[in-house]
């Protein structure tokens, strides 16, 4: 479990829970999902100290389940938001195949996911993620890291894009869209992959054998596809939840509340690229696969034509090789010591003149690649 003590521009690491709110700014608290099982009610005691009210049992429930989907729920006193993000190999739990037997490329074998939990009060964050998660390791080195810029460089702002998140719930949405530039990330990787394997498909002098793994890596963006429409639809009612707060215009807080707003906008935007990208995705397989089919039936069309055509370039020949194989006595022709050179040439002649024909009609053409 890490603690952290957040006011202005400065970030204070705490070794245990503390026994009351600061004076100003508000309290991250952040452990795995482990460790918040094993102190959950010197967890809850804590935020009905410090809050006025502990999770509800549904909620913790959600926070304990290593299933959940994305989703949003709130109550009177606080907001729960639940997102999946990329989980590494060792730890992930929400795949029905394990990692090590998936045949698909190894990118799609990163698309294993876990959820994060979020509970959002006025003063405190609390978040639940999965053990040894590196998203919430790499923010909260990242946080140190501003605030020791901010303490050196005094003249700048502390709530600026790169700065120090103002309050709990502006916190939540800089871990998320720390947690969405992973999907971001992942793009450019799933996009070299299957790229290489549409080369494969309509390579004619390759025989495309991996289908089990095509199917898997289409398996593989359905559920990221899916994945992405439960994070827009969350993200969509937490904006909702955010539209029907009543806050005076003129008040600061309605000036933190339009920023929290742009930055929902901003993480859904991301969750919408992914989703396109992903779909993009999966329609280029999907119409790499119909060009294999059809360059494969365009090949076998070029070589039934080309094996219909020398069928009827020597079906001449084999009727005069027919003929002159019949056993009558008098045959016209056959007993002259010319008539077989004579045939030969007649045969060749014949068979030249159906290929030279056969060519104009571009019987005996290759199909360009």
């Amino acid at each position: 479990m890490r603690v952290f003590h957040l006011v202005g521009s400065r970030v204070t690491p705490e070794i245990d829970l503390p026994a009351q709110l600061p004076d100003q700014g508000y309290v991250w608290v952040a452990c795995s999902r482990s460790a918040f099982d094993a102190q959950l009610p010197q967890i809850q005691a804590t935020l009905e100290r410090l809050c006025g009210r502990s999770l509800v049992d549904l909620h913790v429930s959600d926070l304990l389940n290593p299933q959940l989907p994305s989703h949003f729920d709130y109550s009177a006193h606080y907001d729960l938001m639940v997102f999946r993000r990329l989980a590494s190999q060792q730890h992930a739990v929400a795949s029905d195949t394990p990692a090590t037997q998936r045949p698909g490329p190894p990118a799609l074998h990163r698309l294993q996911t876990s959820p994060v939990g979020f509970a959002v009060f006025d003063r405190l964050l609390l978040s639940v993620h999965p053990d040894d998660c590196s998203t919430r390791d790499a923010y909260a080195a990242r946080l140190m890291a501003t605030a020791e810029q901010r303490v050196s460089e005094p003249d700048a702002g502390s709530t600026g894009a790169r700065g120090i998140p103002a309050n709990p719930a502006d916190m939540m949405l800089r871990i998320i869209s720390h947690m969405v530039d992973g999907y971001l990330d992942l793009r450019r990787t799933l996009s070299r992959q299957l790229d290489h394997w549409q080369t494969q498909l309509l390579n004619p002098r390759t025989r495309f054998v991996r289908w089990d793994a095509l199917l898997q890596a289409r398996a593989a963006l359905h559920q990221l596809e899916s994945l992405c429409d439960d994070q827009r639809t969350a993200l969509l009612n937490w904006i909702e939840s955010l539209n029907s707060d009543p806050v005076s215009a003129e008040s600061a807080a309605a000036r933190d509340l339009d920023l929290l707003r742009i930055r929902s906008r901003d993480v859904l935007e991301h969750i919408d690229r992914v989703a396109q990208h992903v779909r993009r995705l999966e329609h280029n397989t999907e119409t790499a696969v119909q060009m294999h089919f059809n360059v494969q039936s365009n090949r076998t069309n070029d070589i039934m034509r080309t094996l219909t055509a020398l069928t009827a370039i020597f079906l001449p020949l084999n009727l005069i090789a027919a003929i002159f194989g019949m056993n009558f006595e008098f045959t016209p022709w056959l007993h002259q010591a010319t008539a077989f050179w004579w045939t030969l040439a007649s045969m060749g002649l014949i068979a030249l003149a159906l290929a030279l024909v056969f060519w104009r009609k571009r019987y005996l053409a290759r199909t360009a690649d």
